[in-house]
């Protein structure tokens, strides 16, 4: 499916009671439960062309994670893993330490360099929000710092949350927002939690244009995506970094489109999402090459789509367009559409 890495959480002894118990040792992020072979796990997975991105949960216990980082980082080095998604979950140890204060910022930046030296990608979870750090260290490919998807499963984020990141927290780098929630009912894995995605599943596919970040993530089951492999086709297709960017209409709080040209390839992709209010978008094809077709694949909502009532309604079309083409699509509350340009045959 052009996915070229797995992430595996839970590997590593400690999660018994890591959660709310204010211990100082938790995890010393090197021992897999014995039931994870680390390097089996990596030979079966090159065999396939996969790589495995390491988890470090600190658990906010930061004073250990940074007695032990040095020897994590090492571990990766030896066992073939070159990216980490790090967590600072619950309150920052020692007591008096936020995760926005000083002493905390200078050890996301200690945590970024150390990784430096092993030739290691940083994607921090509960970090600060960062503020063009990536330019200096392009190692650190990513950061959540705001609310994500996970926060939909705890009571869920407004429907217009993902209209207002992109002025606020996106101006500061990348966010690992974890897209691609196509069963929006929580309940549906877990009886006993009633909240849901605040999306349809046609935004779903939009996030990965409107929210940048060069590691994206196919957050849902596969299970469920085997469900719906024609709206999958969008998450094989679409680029991870971009040639050019274009904002083809916005208004904070409301709605946002953008386009996007893949790195080192002729094809665009383009992204819109909405509040809860819905709206039609109207959008002026100009930024393709003149003279060129393009064969469009439209993935939107159904015409009945809406993020609480109907999330999983969508329609896809194909259409032959050019620079010169303007075009109109319905966005449901709570909704929006993503669309693939790619240059047709011969033309």
């Amino acid at each position: 499916h052009h996915l070229d890495a797995v992430l595996v959480e839970g590997w590593n002894t400690g999660w018994e009671d890591w959660f709310g118990q204010s211990k100082d040792y938790v995890f010393d992020f090197v021992t897999p439960y014995p039931d994870f072979d680390v390097q089996e796990l990596h030979r079966y997975a090159a065999s396939k062309g996969i790589k495995i991105i390491m988890h470090h949960e600190t658990s906010s216990s930061v004073r250990n994670y940074e007695r032990h980082l040095d020897k994590a980082y090492k571990f990766m080095a030896d066992n073939g893993y070159s990216a980490v998604k790090s967590g600072y979950v619950g309150n920052i140890i020692p007591r008096g330490e936020h995760h926005y204060g000083q002493w905390l910022n200078n050890h996301y930046l200690y945590a970024i360099t150390e990784a430096a030296k092993y030739k290691i990608m940083v994607n921090a979870h509960e970090a600060v929000r960062p503020t063009g750090l990536a330019r200096t260290y392009p190692n650190l490919i990513g950061n959540e710092a705001a609310r994500g998807t996970e926060y939909e499963s705890f009571g869920g984020n407004n429907a217009d949350h993902t209209t207002i990141l992109p002025f606020t927290r996106l101006i500061g780098g990348p966010m690992d927002y974890t897209p691609g929630i196509f069963q929006t009912r929580i309940s549906a894995y877990n009886p006993e939690n009633k909240s849901f995605v605040h999306s349809t599943l046609a935004r779903q596919l939009a996030l990965y244009v409107t929210m940048y970040s060069p590691l994206q993530m196919a957050a849902d089951l596969p299970e469920t995506y085997n469900k719906h492999p024609d709206a999958f086709q969008f998450i094989e297709d679409v680029a991870v970094d971009w040639d050019d960017s274009k904002v083809l209409e916005a208004e904070p709080g409301d709605y946002i489109t953008i386009a996007r040209k893949a790195k080192g390839k002729p094809n665009w992709f383009v992204g819109s999402t909405c509040d809860e209010n819905g709206r039609t978008s109207t959008i002026n094809l100009g930024f393709l090459d003149p003279g060129k077709k393009y064969v469009a694949t439209i993935y939107a909502d159904g015409k009945d789509a809406h993020y609480e009532k109907n999330p999983q309604a969508y329609a896809i079309r194909n259409l032959t367009v050019t620079s010169k083409i303007k075009l109109t699509q319905y966005c449901a509350p709570g909704g929006g559409y993503a669309i693939s340009l790619v240059p047709s045959a011969g033309k």
